[in-house]
């Protein structure tokens, strides 16, 4: 990597490893490794001095330059943290890894499973059509309010969505908000497309889709984006249609 104007390159890391019982900016003891992704590990945490779980987002430098990534999600999670759907934003520090600083996110720690690991626990991989329907009004309503706030999620898949099945319902928490740039209708319309894909892996993707019900098929209408946003413009479109479609006699 070249320097300019004599700047010290950005380090790059491309794990930190953070071991059990490491204490992290002197108040938190980490417990377990939650999930890895682009920008960095994700690390449920104990705070030290009250015994209460949280979850620590630690950025890969590289990932992070000037503070880029975490300003752009600390901004955004305070923007909707009167979302119900959103994990909740506390506060950042810094530690030291590998010699380097580097920044971390605390966040409210979210009981559940990734959704692409809850599917592959149920039987045939896959819910039951109801239950996929139930699973995606929740994600809807949930998104809904999100694009009320004026933001958008921008990467909606089964690996950043938290799941949690409570009796018939379902408590769900987005992670990883992507920022594709300034929220727009073009977004808007992006999160309704993978909302209807996360329908299609829940119900068990292109193996099942042909003996589904015209029901889920009028919500899928064949992964065509165009049908989608033309009959799903918006999250509120999606929710209102999930509260009032015929649901088939078995």
């Amino acid at each position: 990597m070249r320097r300019a104007n004599n700047t010290k390159p950005t380090p790059r890391i491309s794990t930190f490893e953070l071991k059990p019982g490491r204490t992290l900016a002197g108040k938190y003891a980490v417990e377990s490794l939650l999930g890895a992704g682009w920008e960095g590990e994700v690390y449920k945490v104990v705070e030290t001095r009250t015994g209460i779980p949280r979850a620590a987002k630690v950025f890969f430098p590289h990932r992070n330059v000037r503070d880029r990534a975490v300003t752009f999600y600390a901004r955004k999670l305070n923007r909707l943290r009167k979302c119900p759907i959103v994990i909740q934003y506390h506060h950042s520090e810094v530690i030291h890894s590998q010699g380097v600083p580097v920044t971390c996110l605390i966040s409210e720690f979210v009981e559940g499973e990734l959704l692409s690991d809850f599917l592959a626990h149920q039987p045939g991989k896959r819910l039951q059509p109801f239950e996929a329907m139930h699973l995606l009004y929740t994600l809807a309503s949930g998104v809904e309010q999100i694009h009320k706030v004026g933001e958008y999620h921008g990467d909606l898949h089964s690996q950043n969505v938290m799941v949690q099945r409570q009796g018939i319902f379902f408590n769900v928490k987005l992670v990883d908000f992507y920022h594709w740039g300034a929220p727009s209708a073009y977004h808007i319309r992006e999160d309704v497309v993978q909302l209807v894909h996360l329908l299609y892996e829940a119900i068990g993707g292109r193996q099942r889709y042909a003996t589904q019900s015209p029901a889920v098929k009028a919500v899928c209408r064949g992964l065509r984006r165009d049908l989608i946003s033309a009959r799903f413009p918006t999250a509120r479109h999606l929710r209102e249609h999930l509260e009032s479609f015929p649901w088939p006699a078995p």
